[in-house]
């Protein structure tokens, strides 16, 4: 297991030298992961840890907290993420007030020479860091050369002739085309974590629901066709809601799985959720009946649409689901 690490200050963690590469990495995408393994790649070629520095909440979050932009990826599925794909230490640093006014210069200085004693560090092309965004390419080739790494960029990862980009996912999870965000991703769309106990209403109505937290905004929101991965040996066929349900003054966003003629205790299993296809937008109902039997419909469509879809693998991965653990 690789070691996760929270602070910019402290001793020396890999006194041996260090490959990093530095990114929000939020999804995980095509091109995070182009990233990632040749960072990875370079680690092993020298004989050193592979170091992936990014952020929790992410520089964006932190300055926008009263409107903060959609999330693809929480903080444990990112962590979980970086590590399969052969990271050997986690910097998951504390983005706050002093981070977000530290110059780049400081940021290089003690994080990647002091605890890191870097020999390379890798960034995505048009990366920036420090106090207002200050530091970039240039400056980290530059004071690698006084301090002893190298550094570099990699080029824009395409996809049939598309940048790929979290901005670019996330506007397709918004629009539900999830067959083209799996084109960008590299793989489809799921969220996975523990299954909460909820208000349980949807057990009242006929339809009880395996429910996930989602404590970030999340990319989507409505009512969709889903495949229900960890219950069994196959995926299985669900409808989930995924939203704040207005119908009963809910406020903080939740994924909730109906699991079609399924009998079982959930409670407290890890499962993942897979995105197929977008039935409609979350409404507000006039009441309970209403409610319920506009689900019988959803249910009705998101058994028609599973019968022409494939479950893809829900394995954890370079190429599997993205998981984001609630």
């Amino acid at each position: 297991m690789s070691r996760l690490f929270r602070d910019v200050d402290g001793g020396s963690l890999t006194p041996q030298g260090s490959v990093v590469c530095i990114g929000a990495f939020d999804g995980l995408h095509s091109g995070h992961r182009a990233l990632v393994r040749q960072t990875v790649a370079r680690a092993r070629d020298s004989g050193v840890p592979a170091v992936a520095l990014t952020f929790e909440p992410l520089p964006r979050e932190f300055f926008s907290r009263d409107n903060p932009p959609p999330r693809l990826t929480l903080a444990r599925a990112k962590v979980q993420g970086l590590r399969q794909l052969g990271i050997d230490e986690v910097g998951l640093l504390r983005f706050d007030a002093r981070i977000a006014a530290m110059p780049a210069q400081d940021f290089v200085e003690q994080m990647l020479v002091q605890r890191l004693a870097a020999r390379e560090v890798w960034i995505g092309p048009d990366f920036r860091f420090g106090h207002k965004r200050g530091g970039d390419l240039a400056l980290l080739q530059q004071l690698g050369n006084a301090q002893g790494f190298s550094a570099h960029a990699i080029d824009a990862v395409e996809v049939q002739g598309e940048r790929v980009s979290s901005t670019r996912i996330r506007e397709a999870l918004r629009q539900g085309d999830f067959a083209d965000a799996a084109r960008l991703l590299g793989r489809p769309y799921a969220i996975g974590g523990r299954v909460v106990r909820g208000r349980q209403l949807g057990r009242t109505l006929g339809f009880p629901t395996a429910n996930l937290r989602f404590p970030r905004t999340p990319a989507l929101s409505g009512i969709y066709a889903t495949w229900v991965h960890g219950v069994a040996d196959r995926p299985w066929a669900s409808v989930s809601s995924f939203g704040t349900r207005p119908t009963v003054a809910g406020i903080e966003p939740l994924l909730e799985a109906h699991l079609f003629d399924f009998d079982g205790d959930l409670y407290g299993r890890h499962i993942e959720v897979e995105f197929v296809a977008k039935l409609r937008d979350e409404l507000k109902f006039p009441d309970l009946p209403s409610l319920t039997d506009q689900m019988h419909r959803d249910a009705e469509q998101a058994r028609a649409v599973l019968a022409e879809a494939a479950p893809q693998s829900a394995a954890v991965g370079a190429d599997s689901p993205l998981t984001a653990p609630c």
